[in-house]
C-alpha cells in the first residue's frame, strides 16, 4: 500500500495550486491532507470519503477544495488565494476505515501517509 503525493511548489501570494495523492494497493474508505509548517504540529486541512462526504479544516474552507476520482483512486486539494502562512509540507494520509465525524480532524484516525510535498508561498 503507497500513497503518493505531488503538486507541491513554489507559488506567489494570491495563487493557486493543485496536489494530488494517489493511493495504490487498495481502495480506501476516506483520504485527507494535513499540512505541517516548520516547527509546527501536522494539522488537519480536508478529508474526503469513498461516497464523497468531506470536511475542512474550519480556517480553510472556502479557500481548499478537495475532491475524489474513485476511479483513480485518487484526491486532488485546489488551493486558491494562497498566502504565506499556507506554507508547509502537505501529506497525504488515508485509513481503510470510515471514522465517526468527531475523528475525521485527527491524526490517529489515519494508518497511511504520503511522503509529504512542499508548498512554498512567497510574498
Amino acid at each position: 500500500v503507497q500513497l503518493q503525493a505531488s503538486g507541491g511548489g513554489l507559488v506567489q501570494a494570491g495563487g493557486s495550486l493543485r496536489l494530488s495523492c494517489t493511493a495504490s494497493g487498495c481502495a480506501f474508505a476516506i483520504m485527507g491532507w494535513f499540512r505541517q509548517a516548520p516547527g509546527k504540529e501536522r494539522d488537519f486541512v480536508a478529508a474526503i470519503d469513498w461516497t464523497g462526504g468531506y470536511t475542512y479544516a474550519d480556517s480553510m474552507e472556502g479557500q481548499f477544495t478537495i475532491s475524489r476520482d474513485n476511479a483513480k483512486n485518487t484526491i486532488y486539494l485546489q488551493m486558491d488565494a494562497l498566502k504565506p502562512e499556507d506554507t508547509a509540507v502537505y501529506y497525504c494520509a488515508a485509513s481503510l476505515n470510515n471514522p465517526i465525524v468527531s475523528q475525521v480532524r485527527e491524526l490517529g484516525t489515519y494508518d497511511y501517509w504520503g511522503q509529504g510535498t512542499l508548498v512554498t508561498v512567497s510574498s
